[in-house]
C-alpha cells in the first residue's frame, strides 16, 4: 500500500514537473527597443523561433519598433510588435506601420492595444476599429493579440472591460482571425483562473495567455504593478509581504507558475500559456526560462520549485 502510494506520488510529480517544463518552453518575452543589444547573447540561450513580443514605449517612434522587429527576425526570433492604435492618425499611417512590419521582419501578428493615451491622434479610440476595418487581413495577417484584464484596469470598469473582451472574441471570430487575449502580468492566480473560466462560460473559445513577472526586485514589480494596475493581487500581496515574498521567490514567479501548472494538470483551465515581462532583465528572464524548459529545476515542498 505504501509503495503504491508512493509510486502515485512520484507520477503526480512527474507530470507537475513535465508540465512547468512545457509552459516554460511555449511562453513568449516582452523585449523592449533598449534589450536589442542583448539579442545576440539571447541565441545562445533561447531556442530559434521563440516568439518576442516588441513594445512600444512612450514617445517610441514606429521605425524605431519596425528597425526592432527586423533585428529579433534577423536574429531567429519571431516578432510581435505592440500597435498603440491611439497614436495611429489615419487609416493611411495604419496600412503603412503594419506594411512596414511585414515587409522589414515578415511579422504575421500584432498586439493590439488602446495605449494609456488620454487622447487619440485620429480615428482609432479603440482595438475594435482596427479591427473591424480589415486592414491585418489586407496584410496577411491572421492572428492578433489583445490585452486581457482579469483585474481589471485603473480607468475602466470591470463591467465595461469584460463587454470589451467578449465583443473583440466575437468580432475575431466572425472576421477569421485567431485571437490571443494576454493579461498584464499578476501575482496571485485565483482571479487569472476564474477569468478563464468566465470567459470559457461565456463562448470564447480564444487563446488566453497569463502575464507573469520574470526574475527582478520586488521594489521595481511594485512601481509596475500599480502603474498596470495589477488589481486584487496586488492588493493581497501588499497586505500580506510575506506571501509577496513568497510567490515570487528569490529568483522569479516559481509558485505562480507551479500554481497554473497544478491547474492545468488538473485539468481545471484550459488556458493556452504564459508571457513573461522582463523589466529590463531581458537576458536574466532568457536564462531563468529555459532553465525551467530544461528541465534544470527541483520541485519543492513549498508550493515551488528550484532553478
Amino acid at each position: 500500500m505504501a509503495l503504491t502510494a508512493s509510486s502515485t506520488a512520484a507520477s503526480v510529480a512527474q507530470e507537475l514537473a513535465a508540465t512547468i517544463a512545457q509552459l516554460a518552453r511555449e511562453a513568449s518575452i516582452e523585449i523592449t527597443v533598449h534589450d536589442i543589444v542583448h539579442l545576440e547573447e539571447s541565441r545562445g540561450v533561447l531556442p530559434p523561433g521563440k516568439t518576442l513580443f516588441v513594445s512600444h514605449l512612450p514617445k517610441q517612434q514606429w521605425h524605431e519598433t519596425e528597425a526592432a522587429c527586423r533585428t529579433v527576425r534577423a536574429a531567429g526570433f519571431r516578432p510581435v510588435p505592440h500597435v498603440p492604435v491611439r497614436l495611429l492618425p489615419d487609416a493611411a499611417a495604419v496600412d503603412r506601420v503594419l506594411g512596414g512590419y511585414v515587409d522589414a521582419a515578415q511579422v504575421d501578428e500584432v498586439l493590439l492595444i488602446s495605449g494609456d493615451y488620454p487622447r487619440a491622434l485620429g480615428p482609432y479610440s479603440e482595438v475594435m476599429q482596427v479591427m473591424h476595418s480589415g486592414v491585418l487581413q489586407r496584410h496577411g495577417m491572421r492572428r492578433v493579440t489583445v490585452a486581457g484584464h482579469p483585474e481589471g484596469h485603473p480607468s475602466v470598469g470591470p463591467a465595461e472591460i469584460r463587454r470589451a473582451e467578449l465583443n473583440k472574441a466575437r468580432l475575431a471570430q466572425q472576421a477569421g482571425l485567431e485571437m490571443t487575449l494576454l493579461t498584464q502580468f499578476f501575482f496571485e492566480q485565483t482571479p487569472f483562473l476564474d477569468w478563464v473560466g468566465e470567459l470559457r462560460a461565456a463562448g470564447v473559445q480564444a487563446r488566453l495567455v497569463g502575464g507573469l513577472a520574470g526574475p527582478t526586485k520586488l521594489a521595481s514589480l511594485i512601481k509596475f504593478a500599480l502603474r498596470c494596475g495589477a488589481g486584487a493581487s496586488m492588493r493581497v500581496l501588499t497586505a500580506r509581504p510575506a506571501a509577496f515574498t513568497k510567490l515570487l521567490g528569490d529568483h522569479g514567479p516559481e509558485s505562480l507558475l507551479r500554481g497554473l501548472a497544478q491547474a492545468r494538470c488538473e485539468k481545471s483551465s484550459d488556458f493556452a500559456g504564459v508571457h513573461l515581462f522582463c523589466f529590463g532583465g531581458f537576458v536574466r528572464t532568457c536564462r531563468w526560462l529555459q532553465a525551467i524548459a530544461d528541465g534544470r529545476f527541483i520541485l519543492d515542498d513549498a508550493e515551488g520549485f528550484r532553478v
